[in-house]
């Protein structure tokens, strides 16, 4: 009993604290206030990880099903601020590109694509997340993380570094999710401030508050720690996921090699300088010697004492863990970058400063885990039509507010530490709306939601209904569970003749709640292209739930016999008799385009069919 004492009262404390509700409950995943039976990120995870929790970081809140749903493919997202999509955040991020390509190349499909990633973190981070998520039915697991192995939270040379043992940092991630422990450490840190006299400002960025050894040189103790930390955590969240037969998708790093000079440089002119080497970069590349230009500016990131930029070995230790681990796979978007960069070294054209993409990039980061997905045989082979990159760079829906969001904030990252560039001066002319919800949005006057409803709202006064479904598409993919937004973005593409798309979130929306109003558009808008075994389904529910004095029962007959004569002539494309028989069917409703389609195809074999030529008159007569 005595030896059981102290263990006892700890459980007695713990037990009291968690009753006056002292602390925070730090599990990955909590029930989503909003909706029923879903789960969302927790706010106060990464309080496990930042021994300053005013450093803390909060993610995205992407719902997803408690109970995961037959034929839904899930997938998991794993990072830093890369992975999250700063500066744009939303619509930016690389998943939102991967998941808008998805939703609209498998239209049939169900997909989750939930992003963990966290601003200021590294592998410590993302290996303990990665661990938590086998319970979850995981299909794959996108990680794309390195660069902020020295400086993120419990990193080698953050302020909130305390040890380089990953065993004992571990078991203090693990120690912090208890209240006793978290009590414990804001009462060390509250002591310690006091006695200090100092307090963190928030006033900084958190790149400046993050970073405390600002001078990492190659190849020290300290660089190798980092080195050896990354390492030991790569392993271990590949390994695990591995173990668990969860197929993960690794990338290598990429990071702005020319347009960024060294933040701090070795004194000196010698090898070990960064700055001299960038110089000795740019004369090559002056003169056209660009593969000895490359190989400077790698040497001259390398060299860099302030390490905002992963070193080389990582991506090699990254191809190295993806050859070791079953189910583990390499995605190579440092050459996808370097295929679309002058020369293949990595600059302004997809860089915003020194890790984060601009849109380009995040399209063509999306690309490299889209064809690694496809590839890898995980995703369905049920394509009804593929979207391109570039017709997904032309449709992806990023608002100009979005745009501007992320201009704006890169203005005020790079007027701080390290970059120290002055503001633009501000322009003397009136601002749009887009620039106007931007700014705010920017310092905190208005959310991103209430930004976005203003936007729809001012598109929709300006009869721009083009834009408007831009706004409304963006929405749906921060709520993708939101059914009036499917709706919306389905009038708005009939209004636009965007027929494809708007069965693309009618379908969706009819998955998610089964309606009347619902399935008929959707056979309606089946019928005029020509897919009456589509429509039939659709069909046969409206007239069942028909809510209109309008009997459907005659159109059900005759998509019925339009089925059997399309099963038909399938077998047999050259019979005229048959394809004319579509044609007069089509007719009957009034489905001009339709009609014509088999009436061009009857005259392409019988030019001079007696039929067909009546028909095509009746089309004619129609159309005009």
């Amino acid at each position: 009993m005595a030896l059981l004492f102290p263990f006892v009262l700890l459980a007695v404390i713990e037990g009291l604290l968690r009753l006056f509700g002292y602390g925070h409950d730090l599990r990955l995943f909590v029930e989503d206030p909003k909706q029923k039976g879903f789960l969302v990120m927790n706010q106060y995870t990464s309080e496990k990880y930042f021994s300053e929790t005013e450093n803390a970081t909060i993610g995205n809140f992407e719902p997803f099903q408690k109970q995961k749903a037959y034929g839904t493919f899930r997938i998991f997202v794993l990072g830093e601020s890369t992975t999250i999509g700063y500066p744009y955040m939303h619509n930016g991020s690389f998943h939102r590109w991967l998941q808008y390509r998805l939703i609209h190349t498998f239209p049939n499909k169900e997909f989750e694509i939930i992003n963990l990633a966290l601003t200021a973190v590294n592998t410590y981070t993302v290996a303990d997340f990665a661990k938590q998520l086998t319970d979850y039915k995981p299909d794959a697991v996108l990680v794309y993380t390195g660069h902020n192995e020295y400086y993120g939270a419990l990193g080698i040379g953050s302020t909130s570094g305390l040890a380089h043992n990953p065993t004992l940092l571990r078991l203090l991630i693990k120690l912090r999710e208890y209240r006793l422990v978290q009590l414990l450490s804001n009462t060390i840190n509250g002591i310690r401030k006091v006695v200090s006299g100092q307090k963190i400002d928030l006033r900084e960025n958190l790149m400046k508050r993050m970073a405390a050894d600002q001078q990492i040189t190659y190849g020290s103790a300290t660089y190798q720690a980092g080195i050896d930390q990354f390492k030991t955590n790569l392993n271990d969240l590949c390994r695990q996921l591995s173990e668990q037969h969860i197929p993960v998708f690794i990338s290598n790093l990429v990071s702005n090699e020319k347009d960024l000079k060294p933040f701090i440089s070795s004194p000196g002119n010698g090898a070990t300088s960064a700055q001299a080497q960038y110089q000795l970069a740019n004369q090559a590349y002056a003169k056209g010697n660009f593969s000895d230009a490359k190989k400077e500016y790698v040497r001259a990131k390398e060299l860099d004492m302030l390490r905002f930029r992963a070193p080389e070995t990582m991506n090699q230790l990254i191809q190295e863990a993806a050859t070791s681990y079953p189910g583990v796979t390499l995605v190579d978007t440092k050459r996808t970058f370097e295929t679309h960069s002058p020369h293949g070294i990595l600059g302004q054209e997809t860089l915003l400063e020194h890790v984060h993409p601009n849109l380009f990039g995040y399209a063509l980061l999306s690309d490299a885990f889209y064809e690694a997905l496809k590839k890898s045989r995980l995703l369905p082979d049920d394509r009804a039509h593929e979207l391109s990159f570039a017709e997904l760079r032309q449709r992806m829906p990023i608002t100009a507010v979005d745009s501007l969001k992320g201009v704006y904030e890169m203005m005020i990252l790079k007027e701080g530490w390290p970059f120290n560039v002055p503001m633009p001066p501000e322009e003397k002319r009136p601002k749009t709306e887009e620039e106007q919800l931007a700014g705010a949005m920017v310092v905190k006057q208005i959310a991103w939601p209430d930004a976005m409803n203003r936007l729809v709202s001012y598109y929709l006064t300006q009869k721009n209904l083009a834009k408007a479904l831009q706004v409304t598409e963006a929405q749906l993919l921060e709520y993708p569970y939101n059914t009036a937004l499917y709706d919306q973005a389905a009038k708005l593409s009939l209004t636009l003749n965007e027929s494809e798309n708007a069965i693309t979130y009618l379908k969706k929306a009819f998955r998610l709640e089964n309606s009347f109003e619902r399935a008929q558009p959707l056979f309606i808008t089946l019928l005029k292209l020509d897919r009456p075994e589509e429509a039939q389904i659709y069909l046969q529910y409206a007239s069942a739930h028909n809510t209109t004095q309008f009997s459907l029962n005659e159109l059900q007959s005759f998509v019925g016999q339009l089925v059997a004569i399309k099963s038909q002539y399938n077998k047999d494309t050259t019979n005229v008799n048959l394809s004319n028989q579509l044609a007069a069917g089509y007719l009957k409703f009034a489905n001009a385009a339709a009609a014509n389609k088999y009436v061009e195809k009857s005259l392409r074999i019988d030019s001079h069919n007696a039929m067909a030529l009546q028909l095509k008159k009746q089309i004619q007569a129609i159309q005009h």
